[in-house]
């Protein structure tokens, strides 16, 4: 999916306006933070929250395109929670942009609940 936005980000986009995408890949991991065994992950978010964050996040000055895609259901060890992509001018526009998104994803838009082994 990262790959195919990301062609998809290079075709469409100005070049003088492009000059770093960068992807994010978020996975099911086997154990919580605190190293507990978890066997799933009961995951949803709200839909509503994701595009006002996106759309406010696309207005970041540097920022050209932001893609996302959030899993949503039962998800087993190693399946993929979520994808983001997001493409800009320079590193210093596309990494605080991410790294602001994935905050607002997981503090606001996405509920999370570990099923435990």
């Amino acid at each position: 999916m990262i790959e195919e936005w990301m062609k998809e980000i290079k075709k469409a986009c100005d070049p003088k306006s492009l000059g770093m995408i960068l992807g994010h890949n978020g996975i099911v991991r086997a154990t919580t933070k605190d190293g507990k065994p978890v066997r799933a992950m009961k995951l949803s978010y709200d839909k509503a929250k994701l595009e006002s964050a996106i759309r406010a996040c696309k207005k970041k000055d540097g920022i050209v395109d932001f893609r996302v895609w959030i899993n949503e259901g039962v998800l087993q060890i190693g399946v993929d929670i979520m994808n983001v992509c997001v493409a800009g001018r320079f590193r210093t526009d596309v990494l605080p942009a991410l790294q602001e998104l994935l905050t607002i994803i997981k503090g606001e838009i996405v509920r999370e609940e570990e099923i435990y082994i």
